[in-house]
């Protein structure tokens, strides 16, 4: 069995790296050798937020090599489509459509892409678009987004969604019980989401 690279990718306060440390939680649950590592830069003004979790086995070390990414998360379309290129040749992306122009963008510096999404299919195959934060927000609130993508991403990994579900349930339930139901069902809809993008993605072949 092969190590598995995940690299999640977003802008601060979207809850990347809570999502990696639930994914890594989940791994452990299951017998995996886990290790991961992250970079928050400017988190707290936005800034680019990724983590790279890696388990199997046996790991050695937390940074996933170059172009050796196996899924990538995007909290953030255009972030996502910054971060493509570490994908391994058949690597899987799951990305939220959601767009926020950084502020070098509002300056005039940068040009925030078109149509990332499309950008992103011209690129890698495999690539699976969710509108998270309408899933989120009709649950009641956008903070729901990165349990929403960890659903999304529930069929991709090599652990069982059940698992990772339960870890999520689990940190809220310690934490804020009242959350934990919502969370719940804000996981469920995410990975409901997963398989009609997968299903209107083949009836388009």
């Amino acid at each position: 069995m092969s190590v598995t690279n995940i690299l999640l990718c977003g802008i601060g306060g979207q809850g990347v790296l809570t999502a990696a440390e639930l994914l890594a939680q989940a791994a452990v649950a299951e017998g995996h050798d886990v290790k991961k590592t992250e970079v928050a830069g400017m988190a707290q003004r936005g800034g680019v937020v990724t983590s790279h979790l890696r388990f199997g086995p046996r790991v050695l070390a937390p940074a996933i090599p170059p172009g050796e990414t196996d899924l990538l998360i995007g909290f953030e379309v255009a972030e996502a489509l910054r971060w493509c290129g570490e994908l391994r040749a058949g690597g899987r992306a799951v990305v939220s459509t959601l767009r926020v122009k950084p502020p070098v963008v509002h300056q005039g510096l940068f040009a925030y892409p078109e149509d990332p999404v499309g950008q992103l299919r011209g690129r890698i195959k495999g690539v699976l678009a969710i509108d998270a934060r309408a899933l989120a927000e009709d649950l009641g609130s956008m903070k729901l987004m990165n349990t929403v993508m960890l659903g999304a991403v529930a069929d991709d990994l090599p652990i069982s969604a059940e698992t990772l579900r339960a870890q999520v349930v689990a940190r809220f339930q310690a934490r804020k019980p009242a959350l934990a139901e919502v969370n719940g069902r804000a996981f469920d809809a995410g990975r409901a989401a997963a398989h009609r993008a997968r299903a209107e993605d083949a009836a388009a072949e």
